[in-house]
Formats: structure tokens, C-alpha cells, sequence
């Protein structure tokens, strides 16, 4: 496994960086009208490589927050990761093109694997999976339904297919601050070959620690959003927790 890395999140609605609670988008809070500046700001602090979901694409299909994406792009020389309304190979390469660093593919992995496939052979290493679950149970349409798969039955089908990630969100705790559910994303990683990331909920830096722990071993790493934004999770601290353990890895 490579370095354990923590990916600092910025959700896009309406070109504007918001968080949602539970992946409702009737509860969600504008953090910050300028998702450039935020960016910077994230790199400022350390951080390594940015994650960043297009919340109104997830809902339509296709990508609707372009303009905030490519300004951030210019922002910042960080990597970024991108999610949301990623559901055709043609967005993937334009993405792709346009300097991103990974697209995640989330609900066009459950209802077309041919996709993934296809995208993680023709550009390798730049393809991840989000796949977010309810219970186990794998949600899709920006969460808005519960598909009957675990997640654990899709991660399998792109076991040798190239995929660089797997995103891992539970919805249950998403947003909420009631810490990582490690439990089900290490039982995912240590089942499957293909690096697995944690996402949803983490709320401190006993967190951080949590994904540091022997156990957590097989994990790329971790997205953290609200903690940040509220101020429950100090930058500094956490990433000198991670560059320690990186360094001791």
C-alpha cells in the first residue's frame, strides 16, 4: 500500500461549496461561495490531494458545477479526485483532459460495470468507484435510491479491472460527525484487492488515529468534510499524524 492520505472534501451545489447532512439536499450548508478559494486554502494547510463531489451533477446525470471545478483546478497544483454526474466515458476523458486527476465513477458503476471497465482500461490509474452505502446496501441517483447490491458484490466485479480506488461512504453517517465506520470499510478492503477509502462522518482527529491503527492497514486513506469546516478537526494536526505515520511506514 502507498502513503495513507487525507483528502479534504469540497461538495459543489449551485457553484458553491455546501455539506449535506445524510446526502439530503434540502439540509445543506454553504461553507464558502468561492470553491477556488477554499481550495487554496485546503493546499495552504498541507493537505495532498483534493476531493471534490459535483452534488448537482450526481442528481442530473451529467456534470452542472464545470465553472467551480476548472477554477479550482487553476487554483491549486494539488491533485484532484472528482465525483458526481460521471456517467459516460466521453465526461470521463474530458475531465480527464481538462487536468483532473481521477474521475470517480458512483451510480454508473452499479447500472453499467461495462463503463468502468472501460474507462479504468483506456486510462489506467484515473478511475475510481464511489460506492455509497445505506445499511450495505449500495445507494445510486445521488442517493436518492436504494439499489438491492451490497457494495461488497459490486467492488468484486472490478476486482481486475484497473479501478485506482474505491470510495466508501456510509450514508447513515454522512455529514454527521459521528466518526468513520471503519468497521465495514476495513471488512471491504481486507476482502478485495483494490485500495479502498473511507468516507463519511469522520469527526476528529481520534478519527485520523483510527485510520492509522494496525488494523486499518489495508485503507488508502480518508475524506474529511464538515469536521474542517466547522473547526473539530485542527489541518495541522492531522496531517502531521499522517506524515508520521507515512514516514514511519
Amino acid at each position: 500500500m502507498g502513503p495513507v492520505i487525507l483528502f479534504p472534501a469540497i461538495d459543489l451545489k449551485n457553484g458553491a461549496c455546501v455539506r449535506l447532512e445524510q446526502g439530503d439536499m434540502a439540509r445543506a450548508t454553504v461553507f464558502n461561495t468561492d470553491p477556488a478559494a477554499q481550495a487554496s486554502r485546503f493546499e495552504q494547510q498541507g493537505f495532498a490531494y483534493l476531493h471534490v463531489v459535483d452534488l448537482d451533477g450526481a442528481f442530473a446525470g451529467k456534470p452542472m458545477n464545470a465553472a467551480a471545478v476548472e477554477a479550482m483546478r487553476a487554483a491549486v497544483k494539488m491533485p484532484i479526485q472528482l465525483g458526481g454526474g460521471i456517467r459516460d466515458l466521453e465526461t470521463v476523458a474530458a475531465w480527464l483532459d481538462k487536468g483532473i486527476s481521477r474521475v470517480i465513477i458512483g451510480t454508473a458503476a452499479v447500472r453499467e460495470p461495462a463503463l468502468v471497465k472501460e474507462a479504468a482500461k483506456r486510462f489506467p490509474g484515473q478511475v475510481a468507484v464511489g460506492l455509497d452505502a445505506r445499511d450495505g446496501k449500495v445507494a445510486v441517483e445521488g442517493w436518492a435510491e436504494t439499489s438491492e447490491v451490497t457494495a461488497l458484490d459490486i467492488a468484486r466485479r472490478f476486482e481486475d479491472a484497473g479501478v485506482a480506488a474505491i470510495v466508501f461512504t456510509d450514508i447513515a453517517r454522512d455529514g454527521l460527525l459521528k466518526g468513520l465506520n471503519l468497521d465495514a470499510t476495513i471488512a471491504l478492503a481486507e476482502a478485495i484487492s483494490v485500495p479502498v477509502i473511507a468516507s463519511g462522518g469522520l469527526a476528529s482527529l481520534d478519527d485520523v488515529r483510527a485510520l492509522l491503527a494496525p488494523r486499518a492497514k489495508k485503507l488508502a486513506g480518508a475524506i474529511t468534510g464538515r469536521a474542517l469546516y466547522d473547526g473539530r478537526l485542527d489541518p495541522a494536526a492531522a496531517m502531521a499524524l499522517i506524515r508520521a505515520a507515512n514516514a514511519a511506514a
